[in-house]
């Protein structure tokens, strides 16, 4: 697989420095993983306009042999400008373990952590590697929130912290002792810092001015607010059933279209947690809305049996009421995604994949199974593939065919997910 090569940011002991990352790539039967630099030597440049002087100018580097390289000395300065995704305060790590386990900063630290992995295993950092290997108990950091909650949870994040905050001046030696700045041209310099200013003057452009801003006087405005108000009434009259059966009880029902048929099942979310028809990981599908409604009705055992609202679900497919309107956003297509993959990520059908997404990241959040978020994560070529063809960006690189790594991820994650499935007729 031709990999991407990824600008990204460092925060280093000596301020934030800008470099290269080429994530995990396959030429014939090896697979490489690469950062800018030559030899023992990681390269870091001290802005963007650097970086984009020095690949456009040498390529006595690592990185110049990787299929995307011509791609990316072709790129603008401002392609170059790492996004948040891709922006590591490495110095600032210990301080982040030391806040509160909230979503956001167990991400952020996850990140962190998971690009100084990296680098130790690139550059083959010896107290890096050592870190990790002898501390296993980094891991509970990708599986988000849930291993720190309760006191134990608590306790848990205690250690993690301490542990970095005992050990991360070495990490980050390690990485400094590696790091050199090399020459750039000057002139290079300067066209790319002018073309990073033209690109934010033409931003800046876009942006209405104030005097472009109409104000709007009183009465007009409470037209205005009557038109909003009649328009709303309009969209609740035709979009929204105040009285719809599956929206009152909170749960949906939800179309599976695998290799081997459709099926039917339920689910809901208590807070953010997915909760299915089914039982132990495991998802009850049905292939007719009469044996769904059967099972509803003879069977207690499986998970969402404990919801308050399920007597009326029960209720319904008792006195045989109960009807499964499946909204499109709820029907999930898993087949010829893996196929379409391998065709690039314009021309996948973005809505498809980014559903096809939430489902088996839902099924795996229910299973309580770490898989499809590590293969998902935007640091594995799936993943950047994933999150380039559903959320497009023209300042960002797009990822490099061929695709075919990642389309045979992708089926891995289907064919898991099919095994959950336990098919009821």
């Amino acid at each position: 697989m031709a990999g991407d090569i990824v600008p990204i940011e460092l925060g280093l002991t000596d301020g934030n420095r800008f470099t290269l990352w080429a994530p995990r790539w396959r030429e014939g039967d090896d697979e490489w993983e690469a950062f800018l630099g030559l030899d023992e030597d990681l390269y870091v440049l001290p802005g963007v306009a650097e970086l984009t002087a020095f690949v456009r100018t040498n390529d006595d580097n690592d990185l110049a042999d990787h299929p995307a390289w011509s791609t990316v000395v072709g790129l603008q300065a401002d392609e170059l400008v790492p996004d948040e995704r891709h922006t590591y305060d490495l110095v600032g790590v210990p301080e982040l373990a030391a806040e509160d386990p909230s979503p956001e900063v167990i991400a952020e630290l996850e990140d962190a952590l998971e690009i100084v992995r990296i680098l130790g295993e690139v550059c083959e950092l010896t107290p890096i590697t050592k870190f990790f290997n002898g501390n296993p108990i980094l891991g509970a950091v990708t599986t988000g929130t849930r291993n720190f909650d309760g006191r134990e949870g608590t306790d848990l994040w205690v250690r993690i912290g301490r542990l970095i905050a005992k050990h991360w001046d070495d990490v980050l030696d390690s990485i400094d002792g590696v790091t050199s700045t090399p020459d750039t041209d000057a002139d290079a310099v300067a066209v790319a810092a002018a073309e990073l200013e033209a690109a934010v003057s033409a931003e800046d452009e876009d942006e209405p001015a104030d005097d472009d801003i109409e104000i709007v006087s009183g009465t007009d405005a409470d037209e205005d607010e009557d038109d909003v108000d009649d328009e709303a009434e309009d969209f609740d009259d035709d979009e929204y059933d105040e009285d719809d059966f599956w929206a009152s009880v909170g749960i949906d029902p939800i179309r599976i279209v695998t290799g081997d048929g459709e099926y039917l099942t339920l689910r809901c979310y208590l807070g953010d947690e997915p909760v299915f028809l089914g039982s132990d990981g495991k998802i009850f599908a049905f292939t007719s809305e009469r044996s769904l409604s059967r099972f509803i009705a003879d069977n207690n055992n499986h998970d969402l049996v404990e919801l308050s609202t399920f007597d009326d679900v029960r209720a319904g497919a008792t006195d045989g009421s109960l009807e499964f309107d499946v909204i499109a956003d709820n029907v999930y297509v898993l087949p010829g995604l893996a196929e379409d993959i391998t065709d690039g990520p314009r021309r996948i059908d973005r809505n498809q994949l980014d559903l096809a997404v939430e489902l088996l990241t839902d099924a795996a959040d229910y299973a309580d199974d770490d898989s499809v978020g590590e293969a998902l994560n935007s640091t594995t070529p799936l993943g950047w593939f994933v999150d380039y063809a559903i959320n497009p960006d023209p300042k960002r690189m797009a990822p490099s065919a061929p695709f075919d790594n990642e389309a045979e991820a992708f089926r891995a994650l289907v064919h898991d997910f099919e095994d959950r499935l336990s098919k009821k007729g």
